[in-house]
């Protein structure tokens, strides 16, 4: 899908007007499911900081080693919150190449991310893709396509991998991951990935978050101080909370600062 298609399937309540976060990530990772608007945004961040390319390739390098590790320890269903527009990689084609019984669930508020992933997911009864909002647990964890696909008397690998750091207000972003944790059984494990505002260049940050101030979703980062309480009531494991720029599989980008930091924990 490109800006010059046609339109006219697009639900009503998508703006168009604006920038949308998951859009602008599908074209820093050279996509093509994105619309002029989202394109202008990402360029305007790009002109900021070229890095931003990197980020999000790396970014999803450690959501695809994450998901492999967890697979490796006998995690078979996942539930992805803010999963955004399919790319290479996908959790699901990761995972059941590894275990093709592993089931996956979706989540985005995006209508077009949706639309994508139920079409890339169609004749595959093991995976699917709803919309909801990340903040509305309770409406995820009992939506009847994830009742089907996901016990949640077992372990369960919860991704939240940069979808947090949309959820400016600290108390509800707080609030996701305490709800999730409640409800997952024991063994489950956690991937969480967000942006940070130590060790960027000077008035860079700033910069950016302005520009998606005025889209679908501003931003908010955060310390790494305020990202490890994501992590209370869980076990981090080796590396444990770093920088984006200090998980193995990510080096190979050789970013010049963490941008984010990431990390993978175990509910006891």
């Amino acid at each position: 899908m490109s800006g010059q298609q046609n339109q006219s399937w697009i639900p009503e309540d998508v703006p168009l007007d604006k920038p949308n976060p998951a859009r602008m990530y599908d074209y820093f990772l050279g996509g093509m499911h994105n619309f002029e608007v989202d394109r202008q945004a990402a360029e305007q961040v790009l002109q900021i900081l070229p890095e931003v390319r990197l980020i999000a390739q790396a970014n999803r390098a450690f959501l695809i080693d994450a998901v492999k590790y967890l697979a490796n320890q006998g995690i078979d269903q996942f539930l992805d919150i803010g999963s955004g527009i399919p790319t290479r990689g996908n959790v699901h084609e990761v995972v059941q190449e590894i275990n093709p019984e592993s089931r996956v669930v979706y989540v985005d508020i995006d209508p077009i991310a949706v639309a994508h992933s139920r079409a890339l997911l169609e004749g595959n009864p093991r995976a699917t893709c709803i919309r909801a909002d990340a903040r509305d647990v309770e409406m995820i964890v009992n939506h009847p396509e994830v009742e089907t696909l996901i016990d949640f008397s077992r372990p369960v690998g919860l991704l939240l991998v940069a979808v947090l750091h949309f959820i400016p207000d600290d108390e509800e972003a707080h609030g996701i991951v305490r709800q999730f944790r409640h409800r997952l059984a024991s063994g489950s494990y956690m991937a969480i990935s967000h942006a940070t505002m130590e060790g960027w260049p000077p008035d860079v940050l700033e910069r950016i978050l302005a520009i998606y101030k005025r889209s679908t979703a501003p931003a908010k980062a955060r310390t790494k101080d305020e990202i490890v309480r994501f992590f209370e009531g869980w076990e981090l494991v080796e590396p444990g909370l770093v920088g984006l720029d200090e998980w193995p599989l990510s080096k190979q980008f050789k970013l010049e600062f963490s941008a984010a930091y990431v990390g993978i924990a175990r509910k006891p």
